[in-house]
């Protein structure tokens, strides 16, 4: 992973962040129907079509790019501020955080992107686990990698952290944001390649550098 400076420009930190989402390119998603880029690219081009903000197609866009970034760089992401988490290791022995969702919200907020693309991101695996609560179904469409998953992520949540959940001001937006990655997971589609995101990336950390949260 490049070295981060807060000198460097909108355009160099969207490129740090799309360098890293590239390198999904060459790892399988969770199922192994599809690379890790193919599903950001699917799950980004069915938000946009279902014409949702820019933020929201963003947070689609980068909701896994805590898979990417090498866990020797996750515990010094923001500066002190350390994550309990467990690491998976998969067939080809890439090594990743289970809490990818808290890790790629960190380094997206570092780079600078929008307060709502990083909490959308956030939100993914409580979403997750939000939906395996209500809807015992929900679990039963997940696949196996992902179900396994779950249990290693919290499992379903208690009645207090529902009631939390449900109290946050972005919590139907999560739900939606969560149902719409659970859909786009079909072979052989081809959506916009990457760049065809750069310009919207750029005045997403443009706009977030100009009003810091």
């Amino acid at each position: 992973m490049s070295t981060f400076t807060t000198t460097m420009s909108p355009e160099q930190r969207v490129s740090m962040a799309f360098e890293l989402l590239q390198a999904g390119s060459k790892k399988e998603y969770i199922g192994g129907e599809m690379t890790q880029l193919d599903h950001a690219l699917q799950v980004a081009q069915l938000v946009k079509n279902e014409g949702a903000d820019e933020e929201t197609v963003l947070a689609a866009l980068t909701r896994d790019i805590g898979f990417q970034i090498p866990v020797k760089d996750i515990m010094g992401l923001t500066g002190g501020n350390y994550y309990i988490f467990y690491t998976i290791t998969d067939m080809a022995g890439n090594t990743s955080a289970v809490d990818h969702d808290r890790v790629g919200a960190a380094y997206l907020r570092k780079l600078g992107f929008s307060k709502k693309t990083c909490e959308l991101i956030e939100s993914d695996v409580l979403a997750k686990r939000y939906l395996s609560t209500i809807a015992p179904v929900y679990q039963e469409s997940l696949n196996n990698p992902s179900r396994e998953l779950l249990k290693l992520q919290g499992g379903p949540l208690s009645s207090t952290e529902m009631r939390e959940f449900e109290k946050d001001p972005l919590f139907k937006q999560k739900v939606q944001f969560r149902k719409w990655n659970d859909a786009a997971r079909t072979t052989g589609v081809k959506p916009p390649a990457l760049d065809a995101y750069r310009d919207m990336a750029t005045r997403n950390v443009l706009m977030s550098m100009r009003t810091p949260y």
